[in-house]
């Protein structure tokens, strides 16, 4: 609120009549101090500002514009239609909420009925050759030589590695020298028992047997050390490893100049001629698959679809990994790397009408594996039998009849619950 100030000279006060005569005649004295430029207003007067104010009213000495009174009670009319239209909304919104939960939950329906299937087992596998050899020496040593490189063709006996043979030639000279002393000896013992024989008049048959056993002893030694130098020019040949078949080299593990053992691989050989591919299964599908089922590849980069078939089989799953061994034969002859990703779907069944329901469409209810059908609006469960099979939609043996209607997400859906179907 503003305080006008009016200071009156005792000379300018006069006394208030009864309004009757000339003493009623207001006189305004003009404000003095800060307020001194205020000037009275009548009731078409501006503000400052331009707005227009109506007459100004006195009380209690003081000057009050009556559009100051009139301002907060606008405002308090403004707030509370504020206030109002909100409570209106929040009602609102509740009861939009409240009919939206009430709401039957809508969910996707199908008709039961039968239709062809396929029943598909899909595993990765790779390319590997029909007939695939892995090269390790007989003989530890240092590779002085390495003639081959990844990739290249040869042909069986030829020169694939060299071991450092230096120190067999020395053991094969050894032997050689052994083997030479050896039958001088056993051709002085000859030479002996020759002479004993000569003399059997006059030599005692006792001397006569000495020599004979000298004799035998000194050929047998012959026999062994002739034996021993055999195996040490096996030895030296067998520090040059040749092919052992005709093929390509698919693999090289190791580079001249490295030490190495029986134990180490040097390369793999490859019939890069005729491609199969190898691949394991779960053991949970081991019963499932025989020789002679069809199958449909397809090799990593290409769009191409090959068709197939599973060529073997293994007899024993391993334990380590769970996995059956089976190898899928082209019908058509590849040319391709060999380790190249192949995706294999191996056909193990064909239907050609069966009852199918999708995956999701199975739940549980109290230990039992079944479904929700729709009657009349409302949910019922049904148990089911299935064959269990890493598929979308899963083949069903016994619980569903042509006609009903199911419904295909089971996730959130109790027996008994009302819903809105609608259909794929």
């Amino acid at each position: 609120m503003i305080c006008v100030k009016v200071a009156l000279s005792q000379s300018s006060m006069l006394p208030l009549g009864d309004g009757t005569g000339p003493a009623s005649v207001d006189r305004v004295a003009r404000p003095v101090g800060k307020e001194a430029n205020l000037a009275p207003a009548d009731e078409h007067s501006r503000t400052t500002d331009g707005a227009e104010l109506s007459a100004p009213q006195q009380t209690h000495g003081q000057l009050v514009p009556s559009s100051r009174r009139e301002r907060p009670k606008a405002s308090r009319r403004w707030r509370i239609w504020v206030l109002l239209a909100a409570l209106g909304l929040v009602l609102t919104a509740l009861v939009l909420a409240q009919s939206w939960m009430n709401r039957p939950p809508v969910v996707p329906v199908e008709t039961v009925a039968p239709a062809p299937i396929t029943r598909v087992l899909a595993i990765n596998g790779r390319i590997a050759a029909d007939n695939s050899v892995e090269v390790t020496p007989t003989m530890t040593g240092t590779l002085t030589a390495l003639p081959v490189a990844e990739g290249d063709a040869v042909e069986a006996g030829d020169t694939l590695a060299q071991v450092d043979p230096n120190a067999q030639r020395t053991l094969l000279r050894q032997a050689r020298a052994r083997l030479d002393a050896a039958r001088d000896a056993q051709a002085e013992a000859r030479a002996e028992f020759d002479r004993a024989a000569a003399l059997d008049t006059t030599v005692a048959r006792s001397v006569r047997d000495t020599y004979a056993h000298k004799l035998e002893a000194a050929t047998q030694e012959v026999a062994r050390l002739s034996a021993a130098l055999d195996q040490a020019r096996i030895a030296l040949e067998n520090h040059t490893i040749r092919a052992p078949v005709s093929g390509h080299v698919v693999s090289l593990d190791v580079e001249q100049g490295q030490l190495v053992s029986p134990s180490t691989p040097l390369m793999t050989l490859a019939d890069l001629g005729t491609l199969l591919v190898e691949a394991d299964v779960d053991e949970a599908y081991a019963t499932q698959i025989a020789t002679d089922q069809p199958a449909v590849l397809q090799l990593a980069g290409e769009t191409q679809i090959r068709s197939g078939r599973v060529s073997y089989v293994s007899r024993r799953v391993d334990i380590a990994t769970g996995g059956l061994a089976v190898e899928l034969s082209f019908d058509t002859p590849v040319v391709a790397p060999v380790g190249l990703t192949v995706a294999t779907n191996i056909i193990v069944e064909t239907r050609a009408a069966a009852l199918t329901v999708p995956r999701t469409a199975l739940t549980e209810v109290e230990g039992e594996t079944g479904v929700f059908l729709l009657r009349e609006g409302r949910t019922m469960f049904r148990p089911v039998s299935v064959v269990d099979w890493p598929a979308a939609r899963l083949i069903v043996t016994e619980g569903l009849a042509v006609g009903e209607r199911l419904v295909t997400e089971a996730s959130g859906i109790t027996a008994g619950q009302a819903v809105t179907m609608v259909q794929p």
